[in-house]
């Protein structure tokens, strides 16, 4: 009888699933739940399958049922994005099947909905959870991380936030603990970022703001004067390429340069060339601007030679009557003259061509720096293998190729 009742149902199971069809983007096999109703079947939500779809065949009804996607979204902000997330909790308001994956999926496509750093979405993910069953009963489920795949969820989505510099608030602990409890990984996880949060909020003494312009020009303004903060006198300056009659490229060049540094263009040795280098780079937050550095060599230190084993001449302070003898002072080197080399100007240009560096130069020899143009000038940028070589004031150059 039990051979027969269990022949009864798997053929039954084997009718079901022939009038099923299954489709997918990637072929992968979904596991299916049934509901109460038998003319509907809920495939729940698998972050490996996007987009997916099924079909269920029927001699009187046909139905399709398709998950939401955020990839198929036409208006992608935050409006369609609660949307999403409401039709997702009002489908099931009970279980939640699927939400684990809901929310990683949630979570890749933030940044495409331009909702990454707003602190109310990430509630709204938090609030996809059902409340009460994941709260640990005893101490063994507390430190052995009862439900582990929904709190390393939530610790996901805390450590994204911790990347794009949102901070938690205390609605946020409220919900951690009507889901997790006290003991819940997630909510030690939410008080040690609200510990190191304020703390290194406001702590870069170069800060920039949150909100970076989309105006390349005023990015770059930003990210020369992020550079040469380091000298309070210096002078941020805008040139245009095409005040020079020689100029081909028409473009924007940002300049820094302090009265240090033109002081150093003035005594340098006319005999030995300063170097235009880059293009280097430097981040503003997630955008990266190229640099440009005219560079002259570095001065070698004045080492005093001594013998440091000879005795002869020790002078014991108490028995020499004799007043100490006073050695020259040596000057104190800029904050601009490093081991490496000596900084001389910072900038940066819409083209980031050699056209724009040579007309970043003569403006230069205009403005403060009439020794250039008696000073020679090497062009060695990364972004080609070969050298400009600028002498003569700046009215002639040469192309060199220099063997490496």
């Amino acid at each position: 009888m039990t051979t027969r009742v269990c022949l009864q149902k798997k053929m039954a199971v084997a009718k079901l699933l022939s009038n099923l069809t299954i489709y997918t983007s990637i072929g992968e096999k979904i596991f299916v739940t049934m509901k109460k109703s038998p003319n509907r079947i809920v495939f729940p939500t698998m972050r490996s399958v996007s987009n997916t779809q099924i079909a269920m065949k029927n001699a009187n009804e046909k139905e399709i049922v398709k998950q939401p996607s955020f990839d198929g979204a036409d208006n992608k902000n935050k409006n369609t994005y609660l949307e999403m997330i409401r039709i997702f909790v009002n489908r099931d308001q009970v279980y939640r099947r699927g939400h684990v994956d809901f929310i990683y999926s949630a979570l890749k496509s933030m940044e495409e909905f331009g909702v990454h750093r707003d602190l109310e979405v990430y509630r709204a993910l938090i609030d996809v959870l059902p409340k009460g069953k994941f709260v640990a009963r005893n101490m063994l489920q507390a430190e052995f991380m009862h439900y582990p795949k929904q709190q390393q969820c939530i610790i996901d989505l805390l450590q994204q936030m911790e990347d794009n510099g949102v901070m938690p608030d205390a609605q946020m602990q409220d919900q951690l603990m009507n889901i997790f409890g006290k003991r819940g990984y997630p909510l030690r996880k939410y008080w040690r970022m609200m510990y190191w949060m304020p703390k290194f909020k406001n702590i870069d003494p170069f800060c920039t703001p949150r909100d970076l312009p989309n105006d390349v020009l005023e990015l770059a303004k930003l990210a020369i004067t992020r550079i040469s903060g380091v000298d309070p006198q210096v002078k941020i300056t805008e040139y245009q390429t095409k005040d020079i009659e020689e100029s081909i490229d028409d473009t924007w060049i940002i300049s820094a340069q302090s009265p240090t540094q033109e002081y150093l263009v003035k005594k340098h040795d006319p005999k030995e060339p300063l170097y235009v280098e880059g293009a280097f780079k430097v981040w503003i937050r997630d955008r990266q601007v190229n640099y440009f550095q005219l560079r002259a060599n570095a001065k070698p230190l004045p080492q005093e030679k001594y013998d440091e084993d000879d005795v002869t001449n020790i002078k014991i302070n108490y028995l020499n009557l004799e007043p100490p003898i006073q050695k020259p002072l040596d000057e104190l080197r800029s904050v601009h003259e490093q081991d490496d080399g000596t900084i001389l100007a910072l900038c940066a240009t819409g083209t980031s061509s050699k056209d724009s560096l040579l007309s970043w130069i003569r403006h230069l020899e205009k403005n403060g720096n009439p020794a250039l143009s008696t000073i020679p000038i090497v062009f060695t940028l990364r972004s080609s293998p070969k050298e400009v070589v600028v002498s003569e004031g700046v009215e002639e150059s040469r192309v060199e190729t220099p063997e490496r």
